[in-house]
């Protein structure tokens, strides 16, 4: 299962964006639970795929990573330069707790907020994402950050 989720994540990375200032590869940084390296490739004009990597702050050096598939609503706001869409998805992540000896695979419903700008190949963000722990025992978790991302074209 961690090899398909691998898989996809890599998959989703070298797929090619369109139709954003953004487009290409974004790379970037963001603080929250968890706080580490997100990445994001646009798959159409409203869909895109990001992971991440990241530490943890449940347990001591846990490490976390996360794959999610995104769609993007361009039409709730309309800010006067840019673009704000409201986005959800849905996604896997799996958490090593170092200080439990455990491995957490769980599913990701991200919801969030994006800025991008409008000349500059450069987002922000603002997410929340319910998370359902399939294992080692069923559990909820919520996961909330911010971040930026610079997208090479």
């Amino acid at each position: 299962m961690l090899r398909i989720f691998l898989l996809l994540m890599a998959f989703g990375l070298i797929l090619p964006a369109t139709s954003h200032a953004q487009q290409g590869l974004g790379v970037g940084v963001f603080f929250g639970e968890p706080s580490g390296i997100s990445t994001k490739t646009w798959l159409t004009h409203t869909t895109a795929f990001d992971a991440a990597a990241a530490w943890s702050v449940e347990g001591e050096g846990s490490f976390h990573v996360h794959g999610d598939y995104l769609v993007h609503n361009f039409n709730i706001f309309r800010p006067g330069r840019g673009a704000l869409p409201l986005y959800y998805g849905v996604g896997g992540r799996i958490l090593n707790r170092t200080d439990q000896n455990s491995l957490n695979v769980g599913i990701r419903l991200p919801v969030g907020i994006e800025y991008l700008f409008q000349r500059a190949p450069l987002d922000v963000f603002l997410e929340v994402v319910p998370v359902l722990d399939l294992t080692p025992e069923s559990t909820v978790d919520v996961n909330a950050s911010i971040g930026t991302r610079y997208f090479f074209q």
